[in-house]
């Protein structure tokens, strides 16, 4: 799999470009603020819709345009599809397969696989359980996108919920009633049923990861004497379960049972208290917690692992994945420059950012275009 053409109109800083790319290793050089960063970025939305920077799409729009258009040509086992992708700020996208208009945006997941290795990976060990929920969500739409709607549908479930528990709350505390808490059931099985299926979505890849994860750790790492320690994952869910149950009815009647219990506390604090939304992606380097301890060596050597094992875990499972690597080589010694670079070399396409040319390892030479001020060229 790889983009063979990437056209931008009114992308962040580019009014337009059309870029030629090619199977292999293609780097973009320039310096810092040029637009390096999104010429990836435009891909990666293209393959999530969904952006590694930004929580909304409104800065994905150039200053003044009413919208923005990413399209990318993109080959699979041979054969071509044209992706659009029209990002509309404080609406839905739209999204058209091969020219043609398709009913929802998302039904466009899947065409385009990649991985993204970025600065902002460090948040993966050292930030708060939102971004290690997110890794593992963006993970299950890619490999099944299905998941997208499974996590729309329940968080509009939360939203409706929690705005019910503060009403309530509120109703409880003043006047005594009752009848919000009669709804309050229906949304709680709602909760639980849209919550089960994520849930056993994520246990089952939180197993699948870790033999990935704990191998791609180690190639990472090498021999540096502080990073012997072996990496690990544990899925850590907001309520007790017991071991080994991972079927989504058992944890549907769970997810029921530990909302009725925790009720009085949610109507108090007017929040949900229990859900996958609650739950975190525990890292630990032997016994110990990667948050807190890991040093800034072990902490990147664990976000490459963790990249590392998403694409390990997509390459099984058909088409590999375009590598986005957004200036990672500048962040890293040169012993994981090499390791980084020597693992991911074969993949079938490799596409690089880098603000000096010298931070890019040997073996990921390959094409070379030169960015300046929203200039795309290309330099061989």
């Amino acid at each position: 799999m790889h983009v063979a053409h990437l056209s931008l109109l009114d992308f962040r800083s580019y009014p337009s470009a059309e870029i030629a790319l090619e199977p292999g290793v293609v780097s973009f050089l320039g310096h810092n603020g040029q637009g390096k960063t999104n010429l990836l970025e435009a891909i990666q939305f293209v393959a999530t819709q969904d952006s590694h920077r930004v929580a909304s799409t409104a800065p994905l729009v150039r200053h003044d345009a009413p919208r923005a258009v990413v399209r990318a040509d993109v080959v699979r086992a041979g054969r071509h599809a044209l992706i659009e992708i029209e990002i509309n700020p404080g609406k839905s996208s739209r999204a058209r397969l091969n020219r043609a208009a398709v009913p929802r945006a998302r039904e466009v997941l899947g065409l385009l696989r990649t991985v993204l290795f970025a600065p902002e990976d460090l948040a993966l060990v050292k930030g708060d359980p939102s971004q290690r929920r997110t890794l593992l969500d963006d993970l299950l739409v890619v490999r099944a996108p299905r998941f997208a709607g499974v996590r729309s549908d329940y968080d509009r479930v939360l939203k409706q919920r929690t705005s019910l528990l503060k009403s309530a709350g509120a109703a409880r505390r003043a006047a005594g009633d009752r009848g919000a808490l009669g709804t309050l059931d229906v949304w709680d099985s709602h909760l639980a049923r849209a919550g089960a299926e994520l849930l056993e979505a994520r246990l089952d890849l939180v197993a699948e990861l870790q033999p990935l994860v704990a191998s791609a750790y180690t190639w990472v790492a090498g021999e540096a004497p502080s990073d012997r320690e072996d990496a690990s994952l544990a899925y850590r869910p907001s309520l007790q379960l017991p071991p080994d149950v991972h079927d989504k009815d058992t944890l549907g009647q769970l997810l029921l049972s530990e909302l009725l219990r925790r009720r009085g506390d949610e109507l108090d604090r007017g929040v949900c208290l229990v859900g996958p939304h609650r739950d975190d992606l525990v890292l630990s380097l032997g016994d110990l917690p990667a948050k807190g301890y890991a040093s800034q060596g072990e902490a990147w050597s664990f976000a490459l692992a963790l990249r590392l094992a998403s694409y390990d875990l997509l390459k099984t499972e058909g088409d590999t994945p375009v590598l986005l690597l957004d200036d990672v080589f500048a962040e890293l010694d040169v012993q994981r420059r090499a390791r980084l670079a020597d693992l991911v070399s074969t993949a079938d396409q490799v596409l690089v950012t880098a603000a000096v040319e010298a931070d890019v390892p040997e073996q990921l030479k390959g094409v070379r275009f030169v960015v300046d001020a929203g200039e795309v060229s290309r330099a061989d």
